[in-house]
Formats: structure tokens, sequence, C-alpha cells
């Protein structure tokens, strides 16, 4: 059933490809023996379609079905429906020899097996005989109908030997010699593992978080420091009638949702859409007529999110019975210098931006920078300097124009980075935004003078204002001036809608307030912040070791593991007792499925938590097949996932951005914890994951590259986000 069998299958001629009406044969080998011996495993061999030759150490290993049965099931190409075989038992140490099947190989014909059925006989050195009962099936049937059956047959028929287990285990799995002896061992040096990361990785640490949000456009052709003119303000109030004018269909750009409502004959329509590759239909409600003929209103079309389920339903619901602004969300952060206010923009930004908003972080203090020049000393930023004020307020008119013009063409939400700290300006915001975008402020405060002292600090290290200051003491005192000059005027929010972070960013308690906060998003950030933190921790990203379905090119299933994922398995225990030896506490995650779970079984020390989010992207009817049989047998399925692997969704499966949003709880719970977490998952889920830290557009999810055998370490801490990578096998 490799690709090169299928290749070949598809190279054949028209009529041998139409013989069997479309269908496949299916083959299922077992064996059975109720006293047999725990030291020899059952392979199979021969001239098959997975491995057609007779070396016995290329034979197919067989899976326990039950305590006494062993069974090896595949497809057959229609090129090689004449499969000659033997049994054969291996033991358990590889250096030991094989005991082949005594008497002729067994010939199989189109799926009619040449002879009676016999035993299969073993002679062993001590010449005892062990006999095994043989049975031989072969079915015609759909390739949809085998996929479809895979799952359940592997639920319901043949249960994982690691089913029945605890969600939660400490200590489950005994630690032996041999799990983490010197066979499997690391070297002491773990950077001795240490591989490349990928050039568009986890920010790193050294860079200053501010540089990281949009580029000020309306400065970007400024050269000098007061080239750019002065103007008053001047605002522009959409008149309130013609907010609600609308034209056509609006169109979701989810997968599986409905969006509202095209506009038939005075008549409402639903556009309803099961993935990428489903026919995309509108019908009225008083017509049986379909109609794919959509005219979309830019404005409205570009303010949908990108996104899946509950995402999306919220969006339509706003643009179903919420005023034009609400479409439009700005964060306004409020708050004293060296207060986490960038760092908390940039964590928000990277949330929603993951969930499928298109949301942009802008910094003020960037269009300051770029306006007036980085080497302005704390007399610029008094309030009785009526210069500095001026030249404060143009640059944040600026930018918050800047974030208008980029909503109305088609951003959803904008976190605007500034101190804000007086009412006066809040205002100046409020009506600023009035008739064009909902705002809602945010406040962080923190009482904790140590945490105030390391982050003034690492603003003297890192901001582009102290970078030509070779002193840094005289940097710092400069800068403790300037937040005194801030805190003689600050007045603390108590207008419009608010969320107020006090004392929040050490995750040992603090609190949030929160004043007149409505709808599904807003929601979400408040759920979100009350999670987060600056405690630095490791949180360490690994596929399951190499299972018996990444063998055969099978995509899904529950299969345990090849021999390379037995020793994966074993150099990962010994890497995580190393890598968190000195960690008070940590714990263990996998999915429910049992590759996941035999993986992380060597592991002892910590907690292990199944998670049935973590589970791999559901692949629906093509579970267990290969993309060579999807390619061959389903190909209007497989080009539309080539198409857009991100919004595909698999026939009674899930998309990737359906993975996504049923991982928003793990990000959430990742956010929240203050110890090292290992996670042991699956490729499609990975990459989700792995995209949230990095900040990496959603289109780019599915090609995001997560090898086998690879540890990823994402370091969470109050600098931002860094990833190192670990190759422990080839």
């Amino acid at each position: 059933m490799g690709s090169g069998a299928s290749k070949e299958g598809d190279e054949g001629s028209k009529e041998e490809r139409d013989t069997s009406g479309g269908q496949q044969l299916y083959v299922s080998l077992k064996m059975e023996n109720f006293k047999l011996t725990g030291d020899l495993l059952p392979h199979v061999y021969g001239s098959l379609p997975l491995v057609a030759s007779w070396d016995p150490s290329k034979a197919l290993p067989m899976e326990r079905e039950s305590v006494s049965m062993w069974e090896l099931s595949f497809v057959v190409p229609p090129n090689h429906e004449t499969l000659d075989f033997k049994f054969l038992l291996k033991p358990k140490d590889s250096n030991a020899p094989c005991f082949v099947e005594e008497g002729p190989s067994r010939l199989l014909v189109g799926g009619a097996l040449q002879e009676d059925t016999r035993l299969a006989l073993f002679r062993l050195d001590s010449d005892e005989v062990l006999e095994y009962q043989v049975f031989v099936k072969a079915d015609r049937v759909s390739p949809f109908d085998l996929a479809a059956s895979w799952r359940a047959y592997q639920d319901n028929f043949r249960p994982s030997s690691v089913r029945w287990i605890p969600d939660i285990s400490i200590n489950s799995a005994p630690q032996t010699g041999g799990e983490n002896g010197s066979s499997a061992g690391l070297e002491l040096d773990l950077e001795h593992y240490v591989v490349p990361t990928p050039p568009t990785s986890a920010n790193s640490a050294h860079v200053y978080a501010a540089n990281l949000t949009e580029n000020p456009r309306s400065l970007m052709s400024v050269s000098g420091s007061n080239s750019y003119p002065i103007k008053e303000l001047e605002v522009a109030v959409p008149d309130p009638s013609k907010m609600f004018q609308s034209s056509g269909m609006v169109e979701s750009k989810s997968v599986g949702t409905f969006s509202p409502l095209q506009k038939q004959e005075n008549q409402r329509g639903l556009f309803v859409d099961r993935g990428v590759g489903s026919p995309r239909l509108v019908k009225s409600s008083s017509s049986n007529i379909f109609s794919t003929d959509l005219n979309l209103d830019h404005d409205t079309k570009n303010s949908m999110p990108a996104a899946a389920g509950a995402v999306a339903a919220a969006a339509v619901a706003d643009q179903m019975l919420g005023p034009k602004e609400d479409r439009r969300l700005a964060i306004i952060l409020v708050g004293l210098p060296a207060r986490g206010k960038t760092f908390t923009a940039a964590k928000l930004t990277r949330y929603l931006r993951w969930l499928g908003h298109n949301t942009k972080h802008f910094n003020v203090g960037k269009y300051r920078r770029l306006k007036h020049g980085a080497n302005q000393s704390a007399d610029f930023f008094r309030a009785d300097n009526p210069e500095g004020v001026e030249a404060r307020n143009e640059v944040v008119a600026l930018a918050f124009e800047d974030m208008i013009s980029w909503m109305q063409e088609g951003g959803q939400v904008g976190i605007f980075d500034a101190t804000n700290s007086n009412k006066k300006r809040r205002n100046m915001l409020m009506k600023l935004a009035e008739g064009r975008c909902k705002l809602i402020f945010l406040e962080t405060i923190c009482n904790d003078v140590n945490i105030i002292e390391r982050n003034v600090r690492l603003k003297i290290q890192q901001s582009p204002d102290y970078a030509e200051e070779p002193d840094f003491e005289a940097g710092l005192q400069d800068f403790k001036n300037r937040l005194a000059n801030y805190e003689k005027v600050y007045e603390t929010v108590e207008e419009g809608s608010y969320i107020k972070m006090i004392d929040m960013v050490s995750g040992h308690g603090g609190q949030i307030q929160v004043n007149n906060i409505s709808g599904y998003l807003p929601g979400r950030i408040v759920f979100f912040l009350v999670n987060t933190h600056l405690t630095p921790r490791p949180i360490l990203l690994t596929r399951h070791g190499e299972s018996q379905d990444n063998v055969r090119g099978r995509i899904g299933g529950d299969t345990a593991l090849s021999e390379a994922g037995e020793l994966y398995r074993k150099k990962l225990a010994n890497f995580v007792g190393k890598r968190l030896k000195s960690e008070r506490a940590a714990s263990i995650w996998t999915s429910t499925l049992q590759r996941t779970i035999l993986t992380a079984s060597p592991i002892v020390g910590f907690p292990k938590i199944q998670w049935r989010a973590l589970d791999e992207i559901n692949a629906g009817v093509c579970d267990g097949m290969t993309y060579e049989e999807i390619k061959k047998n389903m190909p209007e399925e497989y080009e539309s996932r080539k198409k857009d692997k991100l919004r595909y969704r698999y026939p009674r499966g899930e998309s990737y951005l359906d993975v996504i949003q049923r991982l928003e709880p793990v990000i959430i719970e990742l956010e929240r914890q203050r110890a090292p977490v290992v996670v042991i998952s699956h490729q499609a889920v990975l990459r989700a994951l792995y995209a949230y830290f990095a900040d990496r557009p959603l289109n780019e999810i599915p090609h995001i590259e997560v090898p086998l055998h690879t540890i990823i370490e994402i370091q969470m801490g109050v600098t931002g986000v860094q990833e190192k990578r670990y190759k422990l096998m080839d």
C-alpha cells in the first residue's frame, strides 16, 4: 500500500482499473495460539504490497488483536493481487535468529487462497514445535466504506492496550534499567542535540517588543524630526442614518458556519458551507432556486474573521444585529511606563490573530521616535511643557488615524499601545472613535516595586530611546524622571468600557475589574487576560514516537509504536528527566490516542494528563487511508485539500481551523501554568500550538515543519518567547 504501489496502479490500463468496479481488495491475515510465548512476535514477509521482500529482517509485524490472536490487514492495489508470503516468528532480542514457518509459501490470487488452510508450524532450536491456527480473509470493499469504518474498527474491535488508564496518573509507569539505560541514553550535554530553528521561529528575547508592532504608515516618508507639519485635530463623524446601509450577501470566510443574509426578492437566504471543495450554494427561504453568484459588500466581507465555530458565529451575530462600528474593536492601553503594557498588548495580539481575528498592534512610541527622534529627555514628557504635549498628542492622533484606516481596509481589532494616562487624552480618543469603532480601555496597574524596577532596567537595556546612551545609570535616572512626570498627572480609568488588570503580572493573585463589557470577543479577551502572567517556564512540544501507521503511510488511526518509536520514547524519557531535573514541578500532557500515551509511559516523576483536545486532526472518512489512495479514489477531495489546507475539512472530519478552535482551552491552560509542561501530541495539533507561540499567520499553519523525534522548547518569560529545538533521532 506504499506510494510506489499506488502509482503503479494509477498507470495501469483502464480495463484493469475497472475490473473491480472501483472496489479494492481488503486482506486480513491472522494467527492464533493459546499457548503463546511472549518472547516471539509473529511477522509476515514475502511478495506483499507493503514490502515486497523475502528478507526476514524486513518482515511486517503483526499486531495483537487479543490475548491469543495476532493480525495484519492491508489493502491490495489492483496491480498486486497475487500475494506470495510466509509467516515467521521474531524474538524480542533482535540479535537472536528468526523462526520461519515450515512448508511451502502461501499463495493468494485475486482474494482466493490457492490451497486449503493449514496450520503454521515453527520448529524451535529445542526441537519444540509451535502450532498456530491461520485465518486468511479477503473482501472487496469500496474505498469510501473502507475508510469510513476504519476508526470504528479500531475503537470497537481492537481496544487499545493503554485504554482505561485514568486521565491523571502520577508515576504510573515503573522505571526500569532498560528504559533509560545507556543504550538509549543521551549525551550529558543536552546542547549536543540542538538543531537550528526555522528562520521564522518565535521572536528572540533580545528584540524590543515595540519594534515588532505595526509600522507607522503616515510617517514612513518622514526623514527629519521636524519635517511633518502639525495640523489641528479634525474629527469626522459619519452620518448615523447611513451606518446601517448594506448591500448583498455577507460571506463567511470560516468553514462549516453560516453567514447572514442575502436579499433576494425581499426574502432572507442562508449560506451553508461544509468546507473547501463543497458546493457553495445560496437558497432563498421562499424559492427552490439555488444561486452561486454572490455580490459581496467589500467592507462587511473583510470584517469577517478567518476562523471557525464560535468565533465565526459571534462575528455573524454582530453583523446581523450589531451596529457597524461594533464590527471593529479598538483596545486602548492605559498605564504608567514599565507596567507591562507592550508585553500585554503583544500577547493579546498574538492570541487574537491565532483565533482568526485580523489584529494589529500600534505602538505610539514607535511613531514618536520616527517623528521626533529617539533621544528625547524626560523634559519632553512633562505635563507643563506645551510643545511636548502638542507633539505627543500629534503622534497619538496620527497613530489612531492609521489604525482606523487599517480597519476600514478590513482590519478587525486594533491594539493601541500608549500611556493614555489622563482623562483629557482618553476623551480625545473616544471622540476620534465615535461612529467608527468600538473602544475598550485596558489599564495595567502594578504595585510591586520589584517588578517595576525589573521592567525599568529592561527598558533601559532594550528601548531605542536609550540605544545611544552609553551610561546605563544616566539612562536609568532619565527614565525614572520621565516616570515621575507621568505619575504627577496620572488618572485611573473611570469612563467608558474598561478592563483593569491590577497586580496580575506575577501570576499569584491580583484582580481584574471590568465595566460595561459585553459581546463574544470582549468576553474572550477578559478570559484570556485573567489567565496570563509573566512567570518564566519552558513548554516542550513533541510528536509521539514513530507509529506503525507512520511507517505504512496511513493518516489517522490508533496504532502502536514502531521499533523507531519505541527507541524514541526511551530517549524522550531520558531527555525530560535531565532537562527538568531542577524543576520543582512539571506535567506531561498527551492526547487520548495510544501512540502518545505509549510515548509518555517511560517518563516518571510527573503527573500525566490526557486531553481529547490534543487528538490528531480528524480525517473523517479518509481515516486509515494513504494520500495516494485519497488521490486515486477521491480526487476532488484531494485537490480541494491541496488548494487550501487551512480551510479544507475532511468529509465527516475536521479542518485546521476546527483544530484551532478546540485547542483554545489548551492555549489558555498553557498560559495559566507556572510550571513546565511537556506536550506529546500529533503533527497538525502541534503545528497549531506552535503557530500561537511563534505568532505565525493562519495560512502558514498547515505547512509548519514539526518533524518526528524532535523536541521544540518554547521558553515563556517576561521578555517574550524564545525557541530551541533538540533532535534526538534521525
